[in-house]
C-alpha cells in the first residue's frame, strides 16, 4: 500500500523527478529532492535545495537553482548553485554563480564564471595599505582537449 500523504521531506540525494529522454518540459519546476534530466527543457526555471543532474542526452535551456548541478549534456542559461560540475562532453553557455567549481577535460564552456565565497572580504571592505594590497583578479583560461 502506498502512502500518498507526505509527512517528511525526502533525502536530498533521492531522485524523485526524472524528465525522460523523450520528454520535453517548459515552465517552473520546484522540488525538495534531486532532479535528473535526460530529455529537453525549453524554457523556465528549475529550483531545488538538492541536486540537478543533466545526463549526456539532456538539452536544457532554462535557469537553475540548486545545491549541486552536474552536467554532461548541453546547457544554456544561468546557474546559481553551491557547486557546479562540468563533466566530459558537456557544453555550457550562459552564466554560473557558484561557491565551488569543477571542470573535466573535453568540456566546451562559453559562459561567465562567478566564483563566490562568503568568507572572503572584497577590496571595497578593506582599505588599501602597503601591508594590505588590493585584490588582483585571477583569470584562468581553459582549453578544450578534443
Amino acid at each position: 500500500m502506498f502512502n500518498l500523504n507526505r509527512t517528511q521531506r525526502p533525502e536530498p540525494d533521492a531522485i524523485e523527478v526524472i524528465i525522460g529522454p523523450r520528454a520535453t518540459f517548459s515552465g517552473a519546476l520546484r522540488c525538495d529532492a534531486s532532479i535528473r534530466i535526460d530529455g529537453a527543457v525549453e524554457a523556465g526555471h528549475i529550483e531545488t535545495p538538492a541536486n540537478v543532474i543533466l545526463t549526456e542526452t539532456a538539452r536544457v535551456q532554462c535557469d537553475l537553482t540548486a545545491r549541486t548541478v552536474s552536467i554532461r549534456g548541453i546547457y544554456r542559461g544561468t546557474i546559481r548553485a553551491d557547486r557546479v560540475e562540468l563533466l566530459q562532453g558537456s557544453q555550457i553557455y550562459g552564466a554560473l554563480f557558484v561557491d565551488s567549481f569543477f571542470m573535466d577535460d573535453g568540456v566546451l564552456m562559453r559562459a561567465e564564471l562567478n566564483i563566490q565565497s562568503d568568507g572572503v572580504e572584497n577590496e571595497t571592505t578593506l582599505p588599501s595599505r602597503p601591508d594590505n594590497p588590493p585584490a588582483i583578479p585571477i583569470i584562468r583560461a581553459f582549453r578544450n582537449k578534443g
